[in-house]
């Protein structure tokens, strides 16, 4: 039996959960008729999606035909429930979920994180804001079918649920993973069955999920779908993946883009960053070890605790930027020589971490310089290309040697928006199940 059932209120958002799915590798079937498919088919799929083209009907009847099909699509393989809703909070939210909490039974809880980064659709202080503007102040207030006049998540859940809701906020994010889990406890202690979220970004949807996790709460997911698929993403693994994986960014470039990139990328996830003071890989070889070493050791130390590593030349500061002349007149030697002594430095820094710590099986490198000496380093005979994450940003993995099958994405310093490599460290959580 498929491990996630995702019940949504109209095909193309099933549609577009499944996608987000798939991407992630899980095979999924959306079925439209399960009077045409035998249940015995959905065995081959770790992801069943059923649309009940329920958002512009009556409350009850939307409530019926949800419990319906919740009820043919429950069991006990499944391992997360969901019922996509609209991005915009268009339809019987409620009624639906409320349905799902019945056919499930007591035991369990709607948590809502009804946020779709990409598309701009976020939740902050507890109102639904869309491209910046509260949704009521949207084009969606005048939807001719189901016009949605409130910004507010938490009172539309409340005006047509039977439930009790209560709505947790950015601040309460802030303090981690265990602190949320346990305030979804007093939530449910204090009688609530929904639960609605403040989230922004990716991160508060990883952080909601880990939350959800460490809660030993019973859920369904209440969202447009990228909660879905970041909660499967923690608790569908396929089992060639079981193994934990961690990330790693090496990043030479001084391009300023890359600055704003590295920045972003600090305050959206979770990381450990080191920096390579740069200088000193050209002073001479005793220091260029020592801090090689210095470098490699202290991620070792700390990616128990990291998921993502970065390690970052102190060069995308300019008051660290080195001027190369004085090292070519003192080594006689060229400019290239010069800056290919630093690429080797930080392609040796990333050997030594993955050869020491196998759970790195991600790699994300940006500078055109610092790549190739890194898949030299690695002895690999090339790239097996997968796909674009981004333009100019491909994704891939090492070919035949010691380190075959490691993921790497690769992107030149200058390419991309401010999100750049978050969106390229975000498609390595995915593709490795982090």
């Amino acid at each position: 039996m498929s491990q996630c059932v995702v019940i949504a209120d109209d095909l193309t958002g099933a549609n577009a959960t499944g996608v987000l799915l798939k991407k992630m590798n899980y095979e999924a079937y959306t079925v439209m008729n399960t009077e045409r498919i035998e249940l015995s088919t959905l065995t081959d799929c770790d992801c069943v999606l059923y649309p009940t083209d329920s958002r512009g009907i009556e409350p009850k009847m939307a409530y019926n035909r949800v419990y319906n099909v919740c009820s043919l699509l429950k069991g006990d393989d499944v391992k997360v429930y969901s019922k996509r809703i609209d991005s915009t909070l268009r339809g019987n939210l409620g009624s639906e979920t409320d349905a799902m909490l019945d056919c499930l039974g007591d035991d369990y809880i709607a948590v809502a994180a009804p946020c779709f980064p990409s598309s701009g659709r976020i939740v902050a202080g507890g109102y639904m804001l869309v491209g910046g503007l509260p949704l009521h102040k949207t084009d969606i207030a005048i939807d001719p079918k189901t016009p949605v006049k409130i910004s507010e998540v938490a009172v539309l859940f409340d005006e047509q649920s039977r439930y009790k809701v209560s709505s947790i906020q950015l601040k309460d994010l802030m303090h981690g993973k265990h602190y949320l889990a346990d305030l979804m406890n007093q939530c449910v202690l204090s009688g609530s069955r929904i639960i609605v979220l403040d989230c922004i970004t990716q991160e508060d949807l990883d952080l909601i999920a880990d939350a959800v996790i460490t809660s030993g709460l019973k859920v369904v997911a209440v969202d447009p779908g990228v909660f879905t698929a970041t909660l499967a993403r923690k608790l569908i693994t396929p089992s060639q993946k079981k193994e934990k994986s961690k990330i790693l960014a090496v990043v030479g470039s001084v391009n300023p883009n890359t600055t704003a990139q590295m920045k972003e990328l600090w305050l959206s996830q979770r990381t450990y960053n080191v920096f390579v003071n740069t200088r000193e890989l050209l002073e001479s070889k005793g220091r260029r070890e020592a801090e090689t070493s210095r470098v490699a050791e202290e991620i070792l130390n700390e990616c128990g605790r990291n998921a993502v590593c970065t390690v970052t030349g102190d060069g995308i500061y300019p008051e660290n930027r080195i001027d190369f002349k004085p090292y070519m007149e003192r080594y006689n030697c060229s400019m290239d020589e010069v800056t290919g002594m630093i690429n080797g430095a930080f392609a040796e820094i990333t050997y030594r971490i993955f050869k020491a710590e196998p759970t790195f099986r991600g790699l994300y490198t940006s500078g055109g310089d610092v790549t190739v000496a890194v898949c030299e380093r690695f002895d690999t005979a090339g790239l097996s290309l997968k796909d674009e994450v981004l333009p100019l940003a491909a994704y891939g993995q090492f070919l035949k040697g010691e380190f075959e099958g490691v993921h790497i994405i690769t992107k030149g310093g200058s390419q991309g928006g401010r999100d750049a490599i978050n969106q390229c460290i975000t498609y390595l959580k995915e593709k490795l199940f982090i």
